[in-house]
């Protein structure tokens, strides 16, 4: 019971960190406990149905604030996002690379940044995007984007749509 009430403590905790609406200057974290923070995003993806979407940056990075700024400034992509994803902004910076993580999702830094990796509720990793394809000129294309995270959504690999 104990563990539970942890478990659901911190699944809380980090929705309601998650849920504010970050100043381009912090979107990423160096002092944040990256393991305890993908632990509950990965127990609250899988009570919600969802996956998690890591961008993996740092507030030194323009493109990573770009693309923050460009998926929150175009509706149907944070609601895509939204309805889909548990987003967590995992850092990478000179203070703190989280190196023994991006190792674990198979060194999704050689893309450069920002990156972004989709894991099921399990944790299992499912994709990563190179972002560069996502990009348009000195921003980001809205369909490429949309796409990106409808054709990995949780509903777009359900096995029923591609065996009958």
């Amino acid at each position: 019971m104990k563990q539970l009430l942890l478990t659901v403590i911190a699944v809380i905790a980090f929705g309601a960190a998650q849920a504010q609406h970050k100043s381009l200057d912090s979107i990423y974290n160096p002092s944040a406990d990256a393991r305890a923070d993908l632990k509950a995003a990965l127990q609250k993806a899988s009570m919600e149905k969802k996956h998690v979407l890591l961008q993996i940056g740092g507030n030194w990075c323009i493109w990573c604030k770009r693309l923050y700024k460009f998926v929150n400034d175009h509706p149907e992509l944070a609601q895509a996002q939204e309805n889909n994803y548990i987003v967590y902004h995992l850092n990478y910076s000179k203070e703190n690379k989280n190196l023994d993580i991006l190792k674990e999702l198979g060194f999704p830094q050689r893309f450069g940044f920002p990156v972004l990796v989709i894991l099921d509720a399990k944790g299992n990793r499912l994709h990563t995007q190179n972002t560069g394809i996502l990009e348009s000129a000195d921003s980001y294309d809205e369909k490429k984007i949309l796409d990106m995270l409808r054709q990995w959504a949780p509903s777009a690999l359900n096995p029923a749509l591609y065996t009958k």
